[in-house]
């Protein structure tokens, strides 16, 4: 015998004992009648004992049977309660979600949508994690994640909010001392700066607007894991690097920064929404979800077209 109550048992008891009837615990609960007679039979074999006196006409609780209703009526409450509560805790945004964004985009675009949000969704609580290195979301127990990226094949679910150009950019004070790269090519006689956090050593990959490719390894007095310990090399003149767009553009207006090899571009990712499965989402999820997806697709860091 299962060491498990038979709360299924229990509960058609309970709605017979209510309804009087086999058949009016059947039509309450949408199940057929021999399914309750035999949730009944079923529990009455495993307790031992007869719960209802059964004649062709007339169905009433044995003694046994009513002491026992009572408590399974409250089991019975206590189900509906619990289902009640969790299908309104899934259906409303409330709770504690952990999401994961890169540092330097999640420090500069998503902290500050944050007071707006918690306005908006007094209920929900946010772990924001900010690194730049990929985290599991799975293993690690993330509920969602603001991801830069050229999406692969991934058992993650994963929705494009907008896409995202990469530039390899220099300062004017860099261009005024070492020279303007013409070529890809020409960026093995200058200083480079990339990331560690790459699983492959870093490679620039370029497509020339005619269609011609080029691949390029940099090479570098400096690699870091953010976009925080390559700026200040790169605006002090100090070396070129590879910079995604949301953070090169905004120096492109004062030129503190230049976009260089303007006729060829970069593989392009894009700012991705990722989740680990898209099955019965929390409301709570789906409440970031939307929110940020509509604030960040409006994209105040995009380059105008052409640049």
């Amino acid at each position: 015998m299962s060491k498990l109550p038979d709360f299924e048992g229990l509960a058609m008891f309970a709605k017979v004992a209510e309804e009087g009837s086999f058949a009016g615990a059947a039509g309450s609960m949408g199940v057929s009648v021999a399914t309750v007679s035999r949730a009944v039979t079923r529990l009455e074999e495993r307790l031992g004992g007869r719960l209802f006196n059964r004649t062709s006409r007339r169905l009433a609780l044995t003694d046994y049977g009513r002491s026992l209703a009572e408590r399974a009526a409250k089991i019975y409450a206590d189900a509906e309660d619990a289902e009640d509560f969790a299908r309104e805790t899934s259906s409303r945004p409330r709770g504690l979600v952990k999401l994961a964004a890169p540092l330097a985009f999640g420090v500069r675009w998503v902290a500050p949508l944050l007071p707006e949000f918690f306005r908006q969704y007094p209920d929900i609580s946010i772990d924001l994690h900010l690194a730049d290195a990929q985290v599991d979301l799975i293993g690690e127990g993330f509920d969602a994640a603001l991801r830069m990226a050229i999406m692969e094949d991934s058992s993650l679910v994963a929705r494009l909010i907008a896409p995202v150009r990469r530039y390899v950019v220099a300062s004017p004070s860099y261009l005024s001392r070492y020279g303007r790269p013409q070529h890809p090519h020409d960026l093995g006689a200058h200083q480079c700066l990339t990331y560690l956090n790459r699983s492959r050593r870093d490679v620039w990959r370029f497509t020339h607007k005619s269609g011609e490719e080029c691949t390029v390894t940099p090479t570098g007095v400096l690699r870091t894991t953010t976009l925080e310990g390559l700026l200040p090399s790169v605006l002090a003149g100090l070396a070129i690097a590879e910079l995604p767009e949301f953070a090169a553009v905004p120096y492109f207006a004062d030129r503190q920064l230049e976009p260089l090899l303007t006729d060829w571009r970069m593989p392009e990712g894009g700012l991705y929404f990722v989740t680990p499965t898209a099955r019965a989402r929390p409301a709570k999820v789906s409440a970031v979800a939307d929110f940020f997806i509509a604030k960040l697709t409006a994209t105040e860091w995009r380059a105008p077209s052409g640049a």
